[in-house]
């Protein structure tokens, strides 16, 4: 898998994305990240990317023109157009399910804004789609961009040691994880629960599928009504609400 990056900060980028997980992945031929930097192709001496804004208002919009060139540079011998995303809070919230379909593409460009916003125009002519990682505003698109890098290029094959890795994670069957513990047996007076250290497999697993259902009940209820449950989890689920009530 390719992600081409657009961005005004590479190299904040690359300080992120070329360590643990997602840097073994690339070293090991399994994920390509490229940084294109957009005012390498700025055409002013001073690499000016942003202007102000017709009709006026604050702050400075980004310019369609060096915009457009650096995603030409990546495009232009592919006989293929990438998926193009804009990492804008106007976009749809990114979720677990957007990170598995976007797994399934084989090249993905990212352009990261600035200032006030970019240039509608350039949207318009490049971008597949808007994403947010939630209903606030960063400074610029970078942080938004890496987490979804990370989120996605985690569930490709080889990545993580097996797909248990993730397949168990909050958000992967609309569920959160149940809780986790390792060494020692007893912290602070506080005890491991004694079902993890039977070694019953079937029991152990019968007993972190509920304790994903309570966990999900107590901090994210919302999540059950849409969660994949069987009959049994789903009389689970309704017994905690009047266990609540």
């Amino acid at each position: 898998m390719r992600f081409d990056i657009l961005t005004l900060f590479p190299e904040m980028m690359r300080s992120v994305l070329e360590s643990s997980i997602i840097g073994r992945a690339q070293k090991k031929g399994l994920l390509e990240i490229r940084y294109i930097q957009i005012r390498d192709f700025a055409y002013n001496k001073h690499r000016q990317v942003d202007d102000y804004p017709y009709g006026g208002g604050a702050g400075m919009v980004m310019q369609a023109e060096p915009i457009f060139l650096a995603y030409e540079s990546v495009v232009k011998d592919l006989k293929k157009k990438p998926f193009t995303i804009y990492m804008s809070p106007q976009g749809k919230t990114f979720r677990q399910s957007t990170a598995k379909r976007l797994s399934k593409k084989e090249h993905i460009v990212i352009l990261c804004g600035h200032y006030e916003g970019v240039d509608q125009r350039v949207l318009d002519e490049i971008v597949d789609a808007e994403i947010s990682i939630g209903d606030f505003v960063l400074t610029g698109g970078e942080i938004a961009a890496m987490a979804i890098v990370d989120a996605t290029a985690r569930l490709l094959p080889g990545v993580l040691k097996s797909e248990e890795a993730f397949s168990e994670e909050s958000h992967f069957e609309g569920l959160l994880e149940y809780p986790q513990y390792t060494r020692p047996e007893v912290w602070h007076g506080m005890r491991v629960p004694e079902i993890l250290l039977s070694g019953h497999h079937k029991n152990i697993c019968s007993w972190k599928r509920k304790m994903s259902i309570e966990n999900t009940f107590q901090k994210r209820r919302g999540m059950l009504r849409s969660a994949n449950l069987t009959e049994d989890e789903r009389l689970f689920a309704d017994s905690l609400k009047n266990e609540k009530n």
